[in-house]
């Protein structure tokens, strides 16, 4: 991927479109191509088995009954449904992001998400795992099944990354090189072994990992910001960060965007659907009313998400709307290592 350097307030084409972002879902699609590149990955995407998922929705449900912000599900509906809704809006791979909750369901998870992506090529094949004494059979299994990517919830799993347990399925994710999605941060909702500490010193023991930091930390916004600038492997997605939702619970610094602009290539689109309080679009136009150009929201959306992931996309940047240049060919699947 070409490194390109962004500030806010850029003047590239087509700038002013995109800092106006995408009102509603039907806008989502023709916006981002017109940043030049030939689709988007979503890194922050749940489907789970369907009693879990029924869970999930009932949890944010009952919110208000104790005493918290109501949560209500924008894309409540079947597995049918939600995969009809990412395909209208657009996007070309998406991942399923599973996370048990307690030891001895990880496995079963996991063959969830693999036949999810047997099923439907836009499904990028994903895993989870918790601390348990087989946490590294389970991760060698999951990666043996194709896993390109996986995730741990700190907050709901209620474990400490640091935990001997881990130490094998830490090792074999530094070896191949594949990316975590880890719900770190304190909010929206933290636990014991949530802030930047304990990935601090997860990071001291595994300096190699490759952490994307879900919801970008927040509301530890610089400190995560600050791994991520130190460490070469560890990314922000951008799950729910910007919203007018996420901004009246625990709002952004106001120089976060600068903080953004630095993370070149290190910051990919992520969204948490279906279980967002308002339309995917608001998530996009949020992130374009940063300011940061479209080069920087072509990286987050295409070129960062597909280095991450190993995949065979174009290198460099697509020419954007207006301007002239060729296009490339992308395949959907990490090559065969």
């Amino acid at each position: 991927m070409a490194t390109r350097q962004h500030h806010q307030g850029e003047t590239t084409r087509g700038t002013e479109r995109h800092d106006a972002g995408p009102t509603t879902d039907e806008q989502v699609a023709d916006w981002v191509r017109a940043l030049g590149v030939p689709g988007f990955i979503d890194l922050h995407v749940h489907f789970m088995p369907d009693s879990v998922q029924q869970k999930v929705w009932d949890y944010f449900d009952a919110l208000p009954e104790h005493g918290e912000h109501a949560w209500p599900i924008t894309y409540r509906g079947s597995e049918q449904a939600r995969l009809d809704s990412l395909r209208h809006l657009g996007v070309t791979a998406f991942t399923t992001l599973n996370y048990a909750h307690r030891p001895g369901m990880a496995d079963w998870l996991n063959e969830y998400s693999a036949r999810m992506a047997a099923a439907h090529p836009d499904v990028i094949p994903s895993g989870t795992f918790h601390a348990e004494p087989d946490a590294g059979a389970v991760v060698a299994r999951a990666l043996a099944h194709g896993a390109e990517v996986f995730k741990v919830h700190l907050a709901v799993g209620g474990f400490d990354p640091l935990g001997p347990e881990l130490t094998p399925a830490w090792e074999q994710l530094v070896e191949t090189r594949t990316p975590t999605v880890i719900h770190c941060g304190s909010g929206p909702h933290g636990g014991a072994h949530t802030g930047p500490q304990p990935i601090r010193a997860l990071l001291a023991r595994h300096p190699d990992l490759v952490l994307v930091i879900a919801h970008a930390g927040l509301p530890e916004y610089q400190q995560f910001a600050d791994l991520a600038l130190e460490h070469p492997g560890v990314h922000l997605d951008t799950t729910m960060v910007a919203t007018d939702y996420m901004n009246a619970l625990f709002p952004m610094p106001p120089d976060y965007p600068r903080t953004l602009a630095r993370l070149d290539g290190k910051v990919v689109l992520g969204t948490d659907f279906p279980s967002i309080p308002y339309s995917y679009a608001h998530q996009l136009q949020a992130l374009a009313g940063l300011g940061l150009g479209a080069n920087w929201l072509a990286d987050a959306l295409w070129h960062t998400p597909n280095r991450l992931l190993r995949r065979n996309a174009m290198e460099g940047p697509v020419p954007a709307e207006g301007s002239t240049g060729g296009t490339g060919e992308v395949s959907t699947r990490r090559p065969a290592p």
